[in-house]
């Protein structure tokens, strides 16, 4: 093949580095795709597509086409000289981080996203920019030192040491204006220092699925026009998580009008630049009709769409399995801060006036752990009136995890980083001895005051 018919087509990435690569005139995007995967050192895009800029508007590359139908007449009179430019975008946004299993990829992805963010203008979610905003700084500085209770507000040394990040890199531009510079360098290392221990990847994480509960936030937007004959298209089509959101911009801002589930979306259809969208006929609503720039943007929206509600529907139990997960181990912690904090429990001791000692609640502990259960069932031994026999009948038992196929989730428990699913999940009985003896002080102490306990 000589020079001639040899095309240089440079990809763009989300963290501002390219990659470049040689191709032949007739070249597919899977081919382009290919070397992206060998550089990157991964094996699946995964979320991410290939998107040419046209008529100021991305479109996702269908890999199974030619090149030379996204870049027209110029991609024939080319030469090796002038790159063609495509870039590496998020294709389909996700509702966990852990459904990506590169962290190559899952980085790229946080960095798009971050972007999106600043962009976003969902005014009414102001308290979820301070939450996203102190996940990225957790996640690109990494731990805060607190601040100490001695220092003075107005410490010049201490204001020096909250100025270690831009507010521009992790507010969008109306939230600067609306609260002011200084209000953000002085309350966004409140919200970080809270995430002290916190890794850069559970950081990371937590970042995408925050940034999931912003309404334009994981959405990608096509601009299409109410009437054909409209110079300027007002309306934006969005493709988002769960369904179709449909904006309207007016004076700059984006009005929202329609948000559909992919449930309430009967079909889709397109004939040349003219793109219907039928809901369901519960809810009683027309089709609604747009129209496109051009046949070609039409047939790559829908499969866009297409796509996206595939995604949506493989992915669903793969997110279920992540959310018992989850939740499964915030029950587990919420239990073992409550019962290894010994601190608070004395604390909470003392400040109740209660006759219990610790040391009565560590020697319950250890008795119902160094005992045999059948020795546990024939020591009566009495403290207060309560036996330790009496405190592990009082204690619920293990919950189990409720999951058909323990295999199928034992990927995403190591995402996790929570070790195997085969181990025990929660503490044993005997070390509730010490909250159940609390507990029963409390209720003995309430009933000889009188108080009420419905």
């Amino acid at each position: 093949m000589r020079a001639t018919q040899k095309r240089l087509v440079c990809i763009l990435l989300p963290n501002k580095q390219h990659l470049d690569c040689t191709v032949g005139v007739r070249a597919k995007g899977c081919e382009v795709s290919n070397h992206v995967l060998r550089q990157l050192g991964v094996s699946d895009l995964q979320v991410f597509g290939l998107a040419v800029l046209r008529d100021n508007e991305y479109l996702f590359v269908d890999f199974e086409q030619k090149l030379s139908k996204y870049f027209g007449k110029t991609w024939n009179r080319g030469s090796l000289k002038v790159p063609f430019i495509l870039f590496l975008r998020v294709q389909h946004y996700v509702e966990s981080g852990l459904l990506i299993l590169s962290s190559k990829v899952q980085q790229l992805y946080y960095t798009e996203l971050r972007q999106k963010v600043l962009r976003s203008q969902s005014r009414h979610q102001e308290p979820l920019f301070f939450q996203l905003a102190a996940s990225a700084l957790q996640a690109e500085v990494g731990d805060l030192e607190p601040r100490e209770e001695s220092v003075d507000d107005d410490d010049n040394e201490w204001r020096e040491q909250c100025h270690y990040f831009l507010p521009e890199d992790f507010f969008p531009s109306w939230l600067i204006k609306r609260c002011g510079r200084d209000y953000l360098l002085r309350h966004g290392p409140v919200l970080h220092v809270e995430l002290r221990g916190v890794s850069r990847s559970q950081a990371i994480l937590q970042y995408i699925k925050e940034a999931g509960l912003l309404e334009d936030g994981p959405i990608t937007f096509y601009r299409v026009r109410q009437e054909k004959k409209e110079l300027r298209s007002s309306i934006l089509l969005g493709v988002a998580l769960k369904g179709v959101h449909v904006y309207q911009e007016v004076e700059g801002k984006q009005c929202p009008l329609y948000r559909f589930s992919w449930t309430d979306i009967d079909r889709f259809t397109f004939q040349s630049s003219r793109f219907e969208m039928a809901a369901v006929g519960s809810l009683c609503l027309p089709k609604l009709l747009y129209y496109t720039p051009s046949a070609f943007h039409s047939k790559h929206i829908l499969r866009h769409l297409t796509d996206s509600h595939r995604l949506h529907i493989n992915t669903r139990e793969a997110l279920s399995y992540i959310q018992q997960l989850e939740d499964m181990q915030a029950r587990q912690f919420y239990k073992e801060a409550y019962i290894c904090d010994t601190t608070r429990l004395t604390h909470r001791l003392q400040s109740n006036s209660l006759t219990c000692s610790v040391s009565v609640c560590s020697v319950a502990v250890e008795s119902t752990t160094a005992c045999p259960k059948d020795e546990e069932e024939e020591e009566e031994e009495e403290e207060d009136g309560v036996s330790f026999t009496e405190l592990e009948q009082c204690v619920d038992e293990p919950e189990e995890l409720l999951v058909d196929d323990l295999a199928d989730v034992l990927w995403l428990d190591e995402l996790l980083h929570r070790g195997s699913i085969c181990g025990p999940l929660v503490l044993p009985s005997s070390c509730w001895a010490a909250v159940t003896m609390e507990m029963k002080q409390v209720l003995r102490r309430r009933d000889d005051q009188g108080v009420s306990m419905d």
